[in-house]
């Protein structure tokens, strides 16, 4: 039995066909995975099954054998969805957040917390998750969030046949979290949901679901069973030519070189006397699993968290406080739609923010030398849009993150730091990022890159700081630095 049945689904918006004529059977009982590059049409797939958008006419989708009309989506109770952003209010509770996506229990006129605990713990006792239910969902760590949103997605729902869409869900998770929200995503699955996986992570994908479907540019290329297929042939399969799976870097040793930027006793929530160096013409990695202090690292560094303690210095200039260094280092944040993206702002706009003091002449902006600027560093970093004046949300994810490293690289640091710097991004984009990165440090680029994914580290470090409990515990160098040894170095520190 087909669960999700969709045939010839087309969706076309002015001067672009965003899926032309795709099919896609979700079986019963049945993980199945959807692949390709940002702006292969994924997303936009995703948007209409949930009611966002409405297909084009002749487009077919059944639900658990029914006809699914575009106005029924919404309300169809065997269809649920957790997306990217997960739709939960930090502030609150896992009870208040499980509640809102529900129904408060009430007597009264009164909620009844104890029974709304209870319900709760009901809810999250399938998933095997450690989570204080009555705490803030800001103090919780990245894959509790995830399972809280799952579980918000299935409440009111008691198993048989319907589809679960999980939209990357571990898109900034380290490899242990990846690997037990992998064992949630099968758990949900034996209970009789069919679930619709979409991730970017290709060894993921092979690891957890039993077929794949493939779209390029719109269309349908495969779909395939999982078994005996590889990252490199399904990134093939995306791309549409060659990708290299396995891309390294490949920079010398750049520990001979002047000092870019040194940090001394930093300490923080998370940090309790990091040290370290970062030379010139260097790609220092920071690893750590959540809460390690590897996240907050590069934050403190960058000067925004106000309580701080600890001296930095950049090249050879003062020492100073690292609070009130005003160092004005440039950071790529590991979450750019939340802390980067300016939705309301074009592409143009989003790229020269960071620099509108060297564009002015006078009081006004030097459009002539704004549109210079612009075209300079989108041929740089090679972004792919319809144009300068392209609202930045209508980039894939993929050319956004190239824009904000634009946006970094326009103010010529001599340091940059850059968190998670291919998160959301498909094989062929995570590529391009890296050989720009590896570019810029070969021609003396100073950076410091922290990452929740080990690809990232293998692919451009020459050395990488393994943080836990805000320490150095281990610092790994040139062919020291593995999968296995990041992994182990991480994961046995906890």
């Amino acid at each position: 039995m087909h669960v999700l049945d969709i045939r010839g689904l087309g969706k076309t918006f002015p001067g672009t066909t965003a899926l032309d004529g795709v099919d896609l059977e979700v079986r019963d009982g049945e993980i199945h995975a959807l692949v390709g590059q940002n702006g292969s049409g994924k997303s936009t797939l995703i948007k209409v099954l949930a009611g966002y958008h409405e297909p084009d006419p002749g487009s077919e989708i059944r639900l658990c054998g029914e006809p699914l009309t575009h106005t029924a989506i919404a309300d169809h109770q065997r269809l649920r969805f957790v997306h990217q952003d997960l739709g939960l209010f930090l502030e609150l509770s896992a009870v208040d957040n499980l509640a809102l996506r529900s129904e408060f229990l009430t007597s009264g006129g009164r909620i009844r917390w104890r029974a709304q605990t209870e319900r709760t713990l009901e809810l999250l006792a399938d998933f095997a998750v450690d989570l204080d239910v009555r705490a803030p969902l800001s103090a919780a760590t990245p894959v509790q969030r995830t399972i809280v949103a799952i579980a918000a997605a299935l409440a009111g729902w008691e198993g048989g046949a319907g589809l679960l869409v999980l939209d990357e869900p571990t898109a900034v998770l380290p490899p242990a979290e990846a690997t037990h929200l992998l064992e949630i995503v099968r758990r949900v699955r034996d209970r009789g949901t069919s679930i619709l996986y979409v991730s970017h992570r290709l060894d993921e994908v092979l690891a957890v679901a039993d077929r794949v479907t493939v779209l390029r540019g719109g269309r349908l290329i495969a779909t395939r069973p999982t078994a005996g297929e590889s990252p490199g042939t399904l990134a093939s399969l995306m791309a549409g030519d060659e990708v290299d799976a396995g891309y390294r870097a490949g920079l010398p040793a750049a520990e001979g070189n002047p000092l870019a930027l040194s940090a001394r006793d930093l300490r923080g929530r998370y940090l309790d006397g990091v040290s370290l160096d970062l030379h010139e013409g260097e790609i220092l990695g920071v690893a750590g699993l959540p809460g390690s202090g590897a996240t907050e690292l590069a934050v403190a560094l960058a000067g925004t968290i106000p309580r701080a303690t600890g001296t930095v210095r950049l090249g050879d200039g003062p020492e100073a406080p690292v609070a009130k260094a005003r160092l004005d280092l440039p950071i790529v944040p590991s979450d750019r739609l939340r802390d980067a993206v300016i939705p309301g702002m074009s592409v143009a706009e989003n790229l020269t923010v960071s620099v509108l003091d060297r564009l002015r002449a006078g009081p006004a902006l030097a459009h002539r030398r704004e549109a210079g600027t612009v075209s300079r560093w989108m041929e740089a970093v090679r972004v792919k849009a319809s144009g300068p004046d392209a609202a930045i949300t209508t980039l894939s994810g993929g050319n956004q993150q190239k824009v904000m490293i634009a946006r970094c690289l326009a103010r010529d640091p001599s340091v940059l730091l850059l968190c998670d710097p291919a998160a959301g991004v498909d094989p062929a984009a995570r590529q391009a990022i890296y050989e720009l990165v590896a570019e810029r440090a070969r021609e003396g680029l100073a950076l410091l890159v922290t990452s929740a994914d080990v690809g990232d580290l293998l692919a451009l470090c020459t050395r990488v700081l393994v943080l836990a409990d805000g320490r150095i515990v281990r610092e790994l160098r040139g062919t020291e630095i593995t999968e296995h040894e990041l992994i182990r170095a991480m994961e046995e520190q906890s």
